[in-house]
């Protein structure tokens, strides 16, 4: 399965009238992990997606799974499994009619349609109308069409939308067991939270282009960059004695000063010389919010003005 389950995605333009949706999108999702593809959005994320699975064409670029371009692919559930939009199903027929059709077309028999219901945890609503279905469950029907024909590379658009938190803490479970089986995980998402947890790799993303490719480690420890909180009651002091140091200081409350240029052992060794009163040295570590934010703040296409700005 290893060697089938990538997503090589290089130089992707598109254009949609005047606008420039893709602007040289290049990465590679592999096997093995969960890759988070992150944005604000109109990054270009969803139009990425539908370029490697054929539904949009790119006007320059390629996109391929595991070396072929979706649109070569015989069987193509064999080979991708993908969620681009829970409500693209027939209301009328049952979950378990609904994917009985995909797997038909795939030569995939009912055996397997009944192995992925249970999978997704819909084997009680099986013969429910699927139009009748809240949108947590037709994000485990879609999931369960997406598995299918057992493929080594899985795409999901958004797939925490919509589910209550019991589904949340299931689907993250169950994506990292799809990647420990040495799939290709990919899943979009512009809100960095529903992949806290969850991805090993991060592609993030902002006006069509890759701004970071990294892992969820190399990405919050980039964000940190070595920050240092000191708690002290004369915070003029220690700014005068570090910065004479070589640190940047900023004050960040009345008692509390951000130092950095120095590692804490340095900064403790400073203040006592200088007889600077402290009560806590704390290294700070980014959120991963945090450091998608960061990357992110030049990406955002609408911004609100912030506090009393916003209401002149």
């Amino acid at each position: 399965m290893r060697g089938e389950a990538t997503i090589e995605v290089n130089g992707l333009r598109k254009r949609f009238g005047p606008t420039l949706a893709l602007d040289g999108m290049s990465f590679t999702v592999r096997p093995g992990r969960v890759t988070g593809f992150v944005g604000p959005n109109g990054a270009g994320k969803s139009t990425t997606m539908r370029v490697v699975l054929g539904l949009d064409a790119a006007d320059e670029g390629t996109a391929l799974i595991g070396g072929r371009p979706y649109r070569s692919l015989r069987e193509p559930l064999r080979h991708v499994g993908a969620l681009l939009d829970a409500a693209a199903l027939q209301p009328s027929r049952s979950a378990r009619g609904h994917l009985l059709w995909l797997a038909r077309s795939q030569g995939l028999g009912a055996r397997r349609v009944d192995e992925v219901i249970g999978q997704v945890g819909l084997r009680s609503a099986a013969r429910r109308k699927a139009g009748g279905f809240s949108l947590g469950m037709r994000q485990r029907l879609g999931i369960a069409a997406a598995l299918l024909g057992d493929p080594p590379v899985l795409m999901l658009d958004e797939p925490v939308n919509g589910l209550d938190p019991e589904g949340i803490v299931w689907i993250r479970g169950f994506l990292r067991s799809l990647a420990a089986e040495g799939r290709a995980v990919l899943v979009s998402s512009h809100l960095m939270s529903e992949l806290q947890g969850t991805a090993d790799h991060l592609i993030v993303v902002g006006r069509g282009r890759v701004i970071a490719d990294t892992g969820v480690a190399e990405l919050i420890a980039a964000a940190s960059r070595g920050r240092v909180t000191v708690r002290t009651p004369v915070p003029e002091r220690a700014m005068r004695a570090l910065t004479q140091a070589g640190a940047a200081v900023t004050v960040t409350e009345r008692d509390s000063i951000t130092v950095s240029g120095l590692p804490g052992e340095r900064i403790v060794a400073v203040l006592t010389a200088n007889s600077v009163p402290f009560s806590e040295v704390v290294t700070q570590r980014a959120t991963l919010e945090e450091a998608y934010m960061e990357l992110t703040r030049d990406a955002v296409e609408f911004q609100a003005v912030a506090g009393r700005e916003a209401v002149r």
